[in-house]
């Protein structure tokens, strides 16, 4: 089976999540649907976790690239939200 996207499994945890607020799901099928959502969940901070090293800013200095981390703080400022 091929691994989902990011996207994709960000998309089933949604779903996972609305169907366990719906009262109709049954007990065994909310525990079913827990364990794979908690499974996901790690998964995506994972994910999260390995792209936030990655994520870098190239700034030009004299004739050089130089690659330095990514400030999450002044990303966030940008738009107005924190």
């Amino acid at each position: 089976m091929p691994k989902l996207t990011f996207e994709k499994q960000l998309a089933r945890l949604e779903e996972i999540v609305q169907n366990l607020e719906e009262e109709q799901t049954d007990l065994d099928a909310s525990v079913k649907l827990f364990e794979e959502g908690i499974t996901l969940s790690k998964e995506l901070a994972q994910k999260l976790e390995t792209v936030k090293f990655k994520v870098q800013e190239l700034k030009k200095k004299g004739s050089e690239l130089v690659a330095e981390p990514f400030d999450t703080e002044l990303a966030e400022g940008a738009d107005g939200e924190e």
